[in-house]
């Protein structure tokens, strides 16, 4: 043997030990997780309704695996940064992401380039909850209806401002400037901040999230929530249906998802952990009390083939209402 081809021999042997070293670490790390912190990044700002599902999940799941699984926040533009930061994310389980019908459905019809692929740079593990939303004014505004307020946009056309701070609160506003209801849509960076203004009188309406819009009870007023039915966390609250807008149903959600890569085994514990926790009553009450709706069950599949029709349903419903990115 020649020392090139020894050399080459001991090159090759040399590779697939460290091959096996790090497959056996992988396999190892897959085993023993989570052994550190998990971080789940939230690509809203704090009090958003994601955010909110979000910090009761991870309690959940801190409990559940005895480390701690941390809310982290990366809002801006739509949510495309805090989730293209999820996308690059070391596929080792450590950094999950909840993803949003806005970030993994709307976003890619409505941006040029999100900086993401929601096809290929992540796995969906489940689907956590349904998020409706509400229409509602603030305290000083002389409606108590969605009819009032219809009225008092016909009235004035183009001039009656409505807080929006997401996508689909853009998209609830556009279905009812499509029903004749010439609003003007005024875009906000947050739940908190669209609260603050419709509050403090500078913007009369505001949709958002009846998780979102709950922390105003009291001092704003709900006219209606897009759901087919009442909802408990909205009491006395009529739904849009029921007030003369056939059709007009519409819910965001969340679901858990993990940069495209993780380990199959950690993707399963966590699927198995999310669904006993999500099957839990507790979670079911507390979950409803924060306004949100329980997510249907489906298999990984059927998860995988309704974000699918999802996706395809937004952009048609975009490319409809000729919606603009923020």
């Amino acid at each position: 043997m020649t020392f090139a081809t020894r050399r080459a021999v001991l090159c090759l042997l040399a590779s697939a030990s460290l091959a096996a070293g790090a497959s056996g670490a992988h396999a190892q790390g897959a085993h023993d997780w989570p052994n550190r912190p998990v971080k789940i990044i939230v690509a809203y700002p704090a009090g958003q309704s994601t955010d909110i599902a979000t910090r009761y999940l991870a309690d959940k799941l801190s409990h559940a695996f005895g480390q701690g699984f941390i809310v982290d926040n990366k809002p801006g533009a739509g949510g495309n940064i805090g989730t293209a930061l999820a996308a690059r994310a070391t596929p080792d389980g450590y950094t999950l992401v909840m993803g949003a019908n806005g970030t993994h459905a709307m976003n890619p019809a409505l941006y040029p380039n999100v900086g993401y692929d929601v096809e290929k740079d992540f796995d969906a593990i489940i689907l956590t909850a349904l998020i409706p939303f509400a229409i509602s004014v603030g305290p000083n505004v002389p409606v108590n209806s969605l009819d009032d307020l219809i009225a008092l946009a016909k009235s004035k056309p183009g001039k009656v401002d409505v807080a929006v701070p997401s996508v689909t609160g853009q998209l609830v506003l556009e279905m009812l400037k499509l029903r004749d209801v010439p609003l003007f849509g005024v875009k906000y960076k947050g739940s908190g901040d669209a609260m603050t203004a419709v509050l403090g009188g500078h913007v009369p309406v505001l949709i958002d999230t009846v998780a979102a819009t709950r922390v105003g009870l009291g001092k704003i007023k709900p006219l209606a929530v897009t759901t087919a039915t009442p909802m408990a966390s909205m009491p006395g609250v009529k739904t849009a249906k029921e007030q003369g807008l056939p059709d007009f149903t519409l819910a965001a959600w969340n679901a858990l998802m993990v940069p495209r890569g993780v380990p199959m085994e950690i993707q399963n514990k966590l699927a198995i952990e999310m669904r006993k926790i999500l099957d839990l009553p507790e979670t079911q009450n507390a979950l409803g009390e924060l306004g949100f709706a329980r997510a249907p069950i489906r298999t990984t599949a059927e998860l995988n083939a309704w974000l699918r029709e999802e996706r395809r349903n937004y952009a048609q419903v975009i490319k409809t209402a000729n919606m603009k990115p923020e």
